[in-house]
């Protein structure tokens, strides 16, 4: 098996060449990371505001409770 770096985009020059497309692709995953959070938060925010109220609780909830198995 032959493996060669030299088709490999900006990687095949040695030294700060690699660097700088190492930063870019960080830059990117990291706007992509941000955009797939801002979507999550969108809609947590959209769906907790269509959810039914929760019922109304009585005074008597959870006033005995078994112990004895």
């Amino acid at each position: 098996m032959n493996i060669s770096g030299g088709n490999l985009p900006a990687m095949s020059g040695a030294g700060q060449s690699g660097e700088v497309y190492s930063a870019a692709l960080a830059k990117k995953q990291q706007k992509a990371d941000g955009a797939a959070a801002l979507a999550l938060i969108e809609a947590a925010g959209t769906s907790s505001a269509a959810q039914t109220p929760a019922k109304s609780v009585t005074a008597s909830l959870g006033n005995n409770v078994n112990v004895y198995v």
